[in-house]
């Protein structure tokens, strides 16, 4: 089973990191598979499978429930829970809810933004915490690259040198120029996982319906590896086409009785007429 002290043998031994977003048992089986470094179970999964507007609407039931279809999946595999919008104001109310994230299957828990207090107090209780600074999606109402400036690119450093000295054993860089995932990635020890982050981050983070094209968005941060609506779309409408033509079922989609259970059948059913 993945663990921590792997990822960060990664690093250590410049090996790329493989992360993916992840919400239901048959993704996390084919993820187990593929031999996904980190499997995410993020706040994404609003706008990308239950159809909220923002990141805001997630609950902490929402994580949990898919957080256990993932695990029921994948078994051996290193999962990342978030700690959605609102649920981590206080190291209290962050504790509470980050162990109903590890009692639902979580190795690691994440949370956004400068939060150092937050952080070693989820540490202290043996809490694994993943950072993410950069983007905070569950904040920032634009959807902009952060860091462009002299001023904000520091803050970012200072940000993520505060939450690797509070115990972070992993850090998410979200839509950063590619210079300061750069940067950061060499002034910390812990892995780096960016999503927009340029090439030099430790590893590599995308959502799957978007590498899937189950979105029909096209984002400049993610590669489109299929095109799942066209194809799913052509199914459906040459399935719906069969059923009205009477081609499916065929045959081969049916099952009989034997002849003489037949038989006995349609003998009862005339004698009750």
């Amino acid at each position: 089973m993945t663990t921590s002290e792997q990822l960060l043998a990664k690093k250590q031994n410049n090996l790329k990191i493989a992360a993916l977003t992840c919400y239901d048992y048959p993704t996390a089986v084919l993820e187990e598979q593929a031999g996904v470094d980190v499997i995410f179970v993020g706040d994404s999964v609003g706008t990308n499978i239950l159809g909220y507007d923002n990141e805001t609407q997630v609950t902490l039931d929402d994580i949990i429930h898919h957080l256990k279809a993932v695990r029921r999946g994948a078994r051996q595999s290193y999962i990342l829970g978030d700690l959605p919008y609102a649920c981590y104001d206080t190291p209290e109310q962050a504790l509470d809810n980050a162990q109903r994230l590890v009692a639902a299957g979580a190795d690691i828990v994440k949370l956004e933004g400068d939060r150092p207090t937050i952080v070693s107090h989820l540490v202290a209780h043996g809490i694994e915490v993943c950072g993410h600074i950069g983007l905070q999606p569950q904040t920032h109402q634009q959807k902009a690259v952060q860091g462009k400036s002299f001023a904000q690119a520091k803050e970012l450093l200072e940000q993520a040198l505060d939450l690797e000295q509070a115990g972070i054993k992993l850090l998410v860089l979200e839509l950063v120029p590619e210079e300061v995932g750069k940067l950061i990635t060499e002034a910390v020890t812990v892995p780096t996982i960016g999503i927009g982050a340029g090439r030099y981050t430790d590893g590599q983070v995308l959502i799957v319906n978007d590498i899937l094209g189950i979105t029909p968005r096209k984002l400049r941060l993610a590669k489109r590896y299929a095109d799942y609506q066209t194809s799913t779309l052509a199914v459906m409408n040459q399935y719906k086409l069969e059923v009205e033509e009477q081609v499916f079922p065929s045959e081969d989609n049916v099952r009989h009785m034997a002849p003489e259970e037949l038989q006995q059948l349609l003998d009862w059913v005339k004698h009750r007429e």
